[in-house]
């Protein structure tokens, strides 16, 4: 969504403060807006990543309406709990539940923190149990196999094999390849300067072979597609390749591969990380490599580890009678 778009959704909803009838909720609204300019100005996140977590909160404040009291003066336990209560009576999945409550609790320790409200309701509130979804991975085989697929001959080819030898060497996310630029290469030291989610940077070594890809293609490719800007990676007419470009590229790939399963651009981020661990590599340092905030969005792949061994395990044990 564009920049414009966001603020038009925003001044509308802004709006809708006039024509609540409850005090309360006219106070929510216009400490949602102090709110979002705060994480915008603060925690440095993107327009529409603030869009989506004031849409969570848009969606609790329209349930408010409806059920709240127009004589309450604070929001309770039980209002956050009957709201969960009413979100699982809608078939909203475990995950759309839980990250609204998170949504919810910095919204309100937000409010309590600068004095604006009494109390935070979600002090106590639970997180819903998630299910485990196992991220999948691409062996170190079929990895092989796909970097091996782009003609090299053409300029179109030679700049495949570099997004992709890029997306499994460094394990970025799609944007932060589409995003790259030639300020954040240090070829000499085979490092690059990753822009990650919310502004958060980091730096990632490469190994000599993808080092060395990326340099053939500077410096042979991409001055043939006669760039615009200082775009690591651009199409045909220079200007920056997009994540959809990226995103069909590699399911080309995939099929021409073999491989039936679903993916995507982030499965050789997934594979990546699984791959370094698999090697000997420590939790903390995959972590740091990744970008994560937090090593729980890490250990997953700790899971990933185990689910292999068992089927390797039954696959190959002499004695297993399946």
């Amino acid at each position: 969504m564009k920049s414009k778009e966001v603020n038009a959704h925003i001044q509308e909803q802004d709006r809708s403060a006039k024509k609540c009838e409850s005090p309360l909720l006219v106070r929510l609204i216009t400490l949602l807006t102090q709110w979002q300019d705060a994480l915008l100005a603060q925690r440095g996140l993107a327009q529409t990543t603030c869009l989506a977590y004031r849409q969570d909160l848009e969606s609790f404040l329209a349930y408010l309406q409806n059920a709240l009291c127009p004589q309450s003066s604070t929001i309770e336990e039980h209002d956050i709990l009957l709201y969960l209560a009413w979100q699982r009576a809608g078939k909203q999945s475990e995950r759309t539940q839980a990250r609204r409550l998170s949504a919810l609790r910095s919204f309100f320790a937000y409010g309590k923190d600068h004095g604006i409200l009494e109390n935070d309701p979600t002090a106590f509130c639970e997180n819903p149990k998630l299910p485990l979804h196992l991220p999948e991975v691409l062996s170190q085989e079929e990895v092989e196999t796909i970097l091996s697929l782009p003609d090299k001959t053409s300029l179109k080819g030679q700049r495949d094999a570099c997004i992709l030898e890029l997306l499994y060497a460094a394990g970025l996310r799609v944007s932060e390849l589409c995003t790259l630029r030639l300020s954040d290469l240090d070829l000499q030291r085979g490092i690059l300067h990753i822009v990650g989610k919310g502004s958060k940077t980091r730096f990632v070594p490469i190994h000599d072979l993808a080092a060395k890809t990326l340099l053939n293609y500077l410096e042979k490719t991409r001055p043939s597609l006669h760039p615009l800007n200082e775009t690591v990676f651009i199409n045909r007419k220079g200007a920056a390749l997009t994540r959809q470009y990226v995103w069909k590229m590699v399911k080309g790939y995939v099929a021409l591969a073999g491989i039936k399963r679903a993916i995507s651009p982030h499965t050789f981020r997934h594979s990546f990380a699984t791959h370094l661990l698999e090697g000997g590599a420590d939790l903390r340092s995959v972590q740091m490599l990744l970008g994560h905030a937090d090593i729980t969005a890490t250990e997953i792949y700790t899971h990933v580890q185990t689910k292999r061994l068992f089927e390797l395990f039954h696959r190959h044990h002499p004695r297993n009678l399946d």
